[in-house]
This record gives C-alpha cells, structure tokens and sequence, in this order.
C-alpha cells in the first residue's frame, strides 16, 4: 500500500510528458502545412490603416500572411483607389483599397480567360455565378515595387459585381489586352495591415 503513491505520481509523470510532446508534434506538423512566405505575426506588432499600405507591409487576411511586392495607384475623376499586388508564392493575389463612396477592401485573384466573356456585357455568366455590370471606365495609374507595369499609365477597366460581395473585373493597362479577375469583398476586421520594419 506504501507504493501506490509514488507509483501514480510517476505514472501521473508520465502521462503528462506524453501529452506534451503530442502537442509539441502537433504544433510543428501545423506549421510545417502553411505555404511558404505566408507567416503569421504577432499580435502585438503595429498596424496600419488599409488605406496607408506601402511596398514591403505585411497584410493578413484571416490566418494567412502576405508581404505586398507592389502597389498600383490609381486616380479618375474625384476618385482614386489602390491596389497592392502580394507575393504569395505565384503572385496571383491582390487587395483593393477604395472609398467609392464607402470603404471597401476586395481580395482578387486572377479567373480563367472564357472566349464567351467579354468585357463590356450588361451581364457576364461565370462558374455559376450571375454577375451584372457596374461601371466603365479609365483612370491615370503610379505603380510602385514589383509589379510588371510602366511607372505610370492609363488603365481602362470594366468592373461587375454579383449577390453575396462576389466581383469580376476586366481590366487593360496601356496597350496590353483584357485581363480578368474574380474578387470577394472583405469586412475591415478581416484584414490586419503590419508596418514593413522601422515604418
């Protein structure tokens, strides 16, 4: 009977050290699944409004991080807006900045050319989703960072939108062709904007 004691303390002991190192194998094997240049940060590190994004910040869209590798200002009219092209790996991705006339943040990656789509249409039909035109037009553009375009230019642009925060842009810089991209729009809290270093 005097055993018993000491032998559930070290069994007690022992159970203990295999949950830890269930935990501390489960923690590595998580992060070892996140893509590469898509880093988490810290909670406590600074923040910028959306609307000041600069070259070499890191935006986080729920649990995924990107450093943004350009920017694209882009003026027409009273209006101006930005996009800020990530470096995700294939560079794909994009956010939106606009006030038109409320704050809006779209995420936008590039959507698969469809000889039947063309720009310009009163309503475009794509992968099951019904979208409807918004607006035209062409705007003056300033591109900063990587981002493969002339450091400044027109671009014109034919922008729908469909039920549910879906959007679908046509889009040509100077005299290249259409390009088209699918977005979703953003709530501000899903977006957390980190400084570059020692901004």
């Amino acid at each position: 009977m005097d055993g018993a004691p000491g032998y559930l303390v070290a069994l007690g002991c022992l159970a203990g050290l295999v949950v830890v190192v269930a935990v501390l194998r489960w923690r590595r094997r998580d992060r070892s699944r996140r893509p590469l240049g898509r880093r988490r940060r810290s909670g406590g590190s600074p923040r910028r409004d959306p609307r000041r994004i600069e070259v070499g910040d890191i935006v986080e869209i729920g649990d995924i991080a990107y450093p943004v590798r350009g920017s694209i200002r882009l003026v027409e009219g009273e209006w101006s807006w930005a996009q800020h092209l990530f470096d995700d790996g294939d560079g794909r991705r994009r956010l939106s900045v606009a006030e038109d006339p409320g704050f809006e943040l779209v995420l936008w990656e590039p959507a698969p050319r469809n000889a039947a789509v063309d720009p310009g249409a009163p309503i475009v039909e794509l992968h099951g989703r019904r979208y409807s035109w918004h607006e035209s037009g062409q705007a003056r553009y300033t591109a900063s960072g990587s981002t493969g375009l002339a450091s400044s230019g027109t671009v014109r642009y034919h922008d729908y939108r469909a039920p549910g925060g879906a959007r679908l842009t046509f889009e040509a810089y100077g005299e290249a062709g259409w390009e088209m991209a699918r977005g979703e729009r953003l709530d501000r809290g899903d977006v957390t904007v980190h400084p570059q270093s020692g901004s």
